[in-house]
Parts: structure tokens; C-alpha cells; sequence
């Protein structure tokens, strides 16, 4: 019987973020396949634990990735880690956990550490929507085509950077999307120096010219149209508490659901809320 794959995250900077569940999965199974086997043995000697790895990273995606489900046809489990985050976004695991499910191999992916919902959660921007774009190319062209073909997308755009690259996406942001789109810049999260930046695209390229950046980034970019669509996108909301409202919700959590599916400030709708009704 083929054993079992476990997709665990991993702390994207605080190593309190584990949890129970991560480490006993990671004390049980029979080896881990990592991003980086350096970077893991420090996480489990955190967890006091000694277990056999095997490096799965981008370059060795076809060997590795046979090498391990060719142990889980055999019975053996494996937690597949990535140096920080969630396993398989963003990340070559995902062909991994391709390559399991094509051969009947049980995946089971653990909740846990993630950058961008961390990101997208504290940015202030709609949050009921969104679209998660990854690393941009570092090929100048390439890059441009890529943002040129996300010019009319109305959703959140969450992207990751590093910091030799920000000033030039920063720039091509301001090419494409213009100065005043609004842009949280999410650096360090979780880790000591941790800072989240609420401008807009011009503030920000102008900031980082002069202000040369340090750390790993998120970038939670507003879509198109956000602002000129507030008014119909308040009163779509409003109508929505309404219909909770009618259906037997209390308006607190009427305007906590209405919030959640239209991405609006909760405080916002709460506030014209009792507006409307008076109470």
C-alpha cells in the first residue's frame, strides 16, 4: 500500500507560527523531502526531532520528484517543506503533487504559514477577490507583458518580490497602473522588522529610490477601478446586509458576512448600516 505525502508549511519568519498538528506530522512521518536541507535541519532541531531528508528543489523537479514518489509507492510517508511557507504555491511542489496524484498517491496539505493570505489580510484593500501573480519575470520584457495583461483586472493582485528587483517592478507598476493606485508593501512579515507600507504606486517608487529596500517583500496591489466603483460596490453591500437582515441575522453579523463577500470596510458598512435603519 503506497504511503502518504503531507504538504506542511513552515514558519515564514516566526518560528512560534508552528503548530501541534505541523509538528507531529513532522516527528511521524518516515523522511522530508525540503527545498533546502539546510535551512530545515535548523526548524527541526527547534523541534528537537532527527529525521532523513532528501532535497526536492526547482532544479532537480523530475529526479527528485521520482526519487520520492518511487519511496511512497513503497509504502514510506513523506512531509514534503519548502524553506518558509506553504508547500506547492508559488513553489516546485506543485509538480510534486502532480506527480502524486497521477500515480494514486494520497496528498494531504496541512493549513498553516502563508505570505501572501498574511499579506492580503493586513493590506487594507478588498479582500473578497483576488488573484495571486507570483514572482514577475526578471526579464524586463517578459515582465511588462505580464503586468500589461493584468491593466483591466478589477481583483487584489498579490505579488511576491525581492528587494534588488522592487525598484524596477515598482517602476513598470507605475507605467502600467499609474501613480495614484493604491499599493501596500508588506516586508518582513512575521519577523522582527516586520513593516507594512500603505501608499500608492507613485509613493512607493519614489520612497525606494532613495530608500534602498531590505527583505523579502509581498506586494498587494488594488485592481482597476476599486475607487470609481466604490459607490455601486457600497450600496451592492448595503443591500446585501439588508437581505441577511431579513433573513434573521443581526446586523453585526450581517455586516460581518456582507464585508466578507464584497470585500467593503466592515466599519464602513456598519456605519451606514445604522445610517439607513436607525439601529
Amino acid at each position: 500500500m503506497a504511503g502518504v505525502l503531507y504538504l506542511v508549511p513552515t514558519p515564514i519568519g516566526n518560528l512560534g507560527d508552528i503548530s501541534k498538528r505541523m509538528a507531529e506530522t513532522l516527528a511521524e512521518v518516515d523522511f522530508i523531502a525540503a527545498e533546502d536541507t539546510r535551512v530545515s535541519v535548523k526548524l527541526l532541531n527547534h523541534l528537537g526531532l532527527k529525521k532523513p531528508m532528501v532535497s526536492y528543489h526547482r532544479h532537480n523537479t523530475r529526479t527528485g520528484g521520482e526519487a520520492v514518489l518511487a519511496r511512497l509507492l513503497a509504502g514510506e510517508s513523506c512531509a514534503l517543506v519548502t524553506d518558509a511557507g506553504t508547500p506547492a504555491v508559488s513553489d516546485p511542489g506543485e509538480e510534486l503533487v502532480a506527480l502524486c496524484v497521477g500515480a494514486g498517491v494520497e496528498v494531504v496539505s496541512l493549513p498553516g504559514p502563508c505570505a501572501l493570505v498574511t499579506a492580503l489580510s493586513v493590506s487594507g484593500l478588498p479582500t473578497g477577490r483576488f488573484t495571486f501573480e507570483g514572482f514577475l519575470a526578471m526579464n524586463k520584457k517578459n515582465r511588462r507583458a505580464h503586468l500589461d495583461s493584468l491593466r483591466k483586472e478589477t481583483r487584489t493582485m498579490i505579488f511576491y518580490e525581492a528587494p534588488h528587483k522592487l525598484p524596477a517592478t515598482l517602476a513598470d507598476f507605475r507605467d502600467c497602473f499609474g501613480d495614484g493606485r493604491r499599493l501596500t508593501l508588506c516586508r518582513e512579515l512575521t519577523k522582527l522588522h516586520e513593516e507594512i507600507r500603505r501608499t500608492t504606486v507613485g509613493e512607493a517608487a519614489r520612497w525606494y529610490q532613495d530608500n534602498p529596500p531590505k527583505g523579502e517583500f509581498v506586494l498587494v496591489l488594488e485592481g482597476a477601478g476599486v475607487q470609481d466603483k466604490a459607490p455601486a460596490a457600497l450600496e451592492e453591500g448595503l443591500a446585501l446586509v439588508g437581505r441577511l437582515r431579513g433573513e434573521g441575522s443581526s446586523l453585526r453579523d450581517a455586516v460581518r458576512q456582507a464585508a466578507k463577500e464584497t470585500g467593503l470596510s466592515r466599519n464602513e458598512l456598519y456605519s451606514r448600516a445604522v445610517n439607513q435603519t436607525g439601529k
